[in-house]
């Protein structure tokens, strides 16, 4: 199933994407994708039901993140080998782990701000992991059953506030707008092997990122057992697992960020696509 997350006014209502692309309302069924609506059973629920019985939603209306309401939003620094080699970096022992705000979470389609003072804010395509069950000490083996599902995540970063504001890289990973989710979650039956997707993200049209998952230091069953063995993870929670090589910080001869005007398009083989607005931030943000 593709699951997600649609707004219609203020509201955010559950819904699913049909084999035609339409979106079908899942109001009356679960009150949101989030929590308990990701454990094994609920979406063994909702698959048994027939898309074509659902209220169909009218028009385009804009796209939500598509989970709701995280505990938690991990982000897996370094996981792949060709980033850390543009990057200059050996590769870690263990998985790096950071935090992003949860409040940095918006839909897919939404606009990035750049906050006050930013001049080094990047782009970072990466496959987004979301929890399903609860999760302590599981073994490698069978991590995976812990997954609801798969999305994309853009890993939007702020290089100056990562390595110069004297701490840890959260301070530049949780603007708001910075964790853009969707467009939909799907399910874990519909991604046989997590370790063989391609991303790619291009900025303004040109081709910025291409990788495949199968180039990760650590496989996503390695990091959720590994961060079980740190922390108790819980339905809803989002890991992203890091990005591959063609960041803006390791342009050459020189990085290049992102700017007001700028469009960036991210996409992950089988999860959809999502388009970002770059602007800055006006007083009816703040």
């Amino acid at each position: 199933m593709k699951l997600l997350r649609y707004r219609l006014g203020s509201e955010v209502l559950p819904g699913l994407l049909d084999s035609s692309g339409a979106i079908r309302d899942l109001s009356a069924h679960v009150p949101d994708i989030a929590g308990e609506a990701l454990s094994d059973s609920a979406l063994a629920r909702l698959a048994a039901l027939d898309p074509v019985t659902l209220p169909l939603v009218e028009g385009n209306p804009g796209l939500a993140p598509c989970v709701g309401q995280p505990g938690k939003f991990l982000g897996i620094g370094l996981n792949y080998t060709d980033h850390a080699e543009e990057m200059g970096m050996a590769l870690p022992e263990h998985p790096i782990l950071f935090l992003k705000a949860t409040s940095s979470i918006c839909g897919p389609d939404d606009d990035v701000i750049l906050p006050r003072g930013s001049v080094a804010s990047d782009w970072e395509v990466e496959l987004g992991v979301v929890v399903g069950t609860k999760a302590k000490y599981v073994t490698e083996a069978e991590a995976l059953d812990y997954v609801a599902g798969y999305c994309v995540i853009n890993d939007v970063s702020e290089r100056d506030f990562q390595t110069k504001l004297t701490g840890q890289w959260t301070k530049g990973k949780s603007c708001d707008t910075f964790g853009p989710a969707g467009p939909w979650l799907v399910t874990r039956d519909e991604v046989p092997d997590p370790q063989n997707l391609w991303l790619t993200c291009d900025v303004n049209g040109t081709r910025r990122q291409t990788g495949n998952t199968a180039r990760m230091v650590f496989t996503v069953a390695q990091i959720i057992s590994h961060l079980s063995e740190l922390m108790t993870l819980h339905p809803g929670d989002v890991i992203a697992t890091g990005t591959p090589p063609g960041v803006g910080m390791g342009a050459k001869p020189e990085p290049v960020y992102l700017k007001t005007g700028d469009v960036m398009r991210l996409e992950i083989e089988g999860l959809g696509v999502q388009t970002q607005n770059v602007r800055a931030e006006s007083v009816e943000d703040v």
